[in-house]
């Protein structure tokens, strides 16, 4: 009786974490007339665009992206091929209505993690957004990026905790309130060599748009 050698079988190859990209992207710019940021032009193209494509460049799929004000003109205008894209109807409550939308349409997709960018901040590019990526380590992960010290964005949320941030975010507190409570478990990433973390928010900002 002969016997078969034995093959050992291969080892399973480890796969990688799918870490989405959420852009928030409703805010109505208040502040700036009536203005939607989304809208709102940056080199050549808008600041939904310049976002979405800040997000895929730093190794981030699938891309989410929340809309609100004048969310019909965004879709029509902005090239969001690709992404999955929520509208939400309470916008005008803040940026945590748009925070919880995003995280529940990103429930269930099998995503392990999400890296949060907001549309208001073109001086984040792709490298801030990669450095924040790679801070990934489990389910559980809690990371964001820093200048000089101050925690901002992008920040890195793990699938585990999505409950409870979504739960914490009311008004335009976002994940402050998580962020604060949890800063001890937060990886804090420099990003202030390869990014500028301004805001859109008043007339005197858009002199940041070129």
């Amino acid at each position: 009786m002969t016997s078969t050698p034995h093959t050992p079988s291969s080892p399973t190859p480890p796969t990688s974490p799918v870490i989405a990209g959420l852009l928030l992207a409703a805010g109505g710019g208040r502040r700036l007339g009536g203005r939607p940021k989304a809208l709102l032009e940056h080199r050549g193209r808008l600041l939904a665009d310049h976002a979405v494509a800040t997000l895929r460049e730093g190794g981030c799929g699938p891309v989410h992206v929340v809309l609100g004000a004048a969310a019909d003109e965004v879709r029509a205008r902005a090239g969001l091929s690709g992404c999955t894209v929520s509208v939400n109807p309470e916008w005008t409550e803040g940026m945590g209505s748009s925070l919880r939308a995003g995280l529940a349409a990103l429930t269930g997709t099998g995503a392990d993690a999400v890296v949060v960018l907001l549309v208001d901040q073109p001086g984040i590019g792709s490298e801030a957004v990669a450095r924040v990526r790679a801070a990934y380590r489990s389910r559980t992960s809690l990371a964001a990026a820093s200048y000089g010290g101050e925690r901002g964005h992008p920040v890195l949320f793990g699938a585990a905790l999505w409950t409870d941030i979504a739960a914490g975010a009311v008004g335009d507190q976002g994940a402050r309130a998580y962020l604060r409570e949890h800063r001890d478990a937060i990886t804090l990433v420099e990003c202030s060599d390869v990014a500028q973390a301004y805001d859109i928010d008043t007339a005197e900002d858009l002199a940041h748009l070129e």
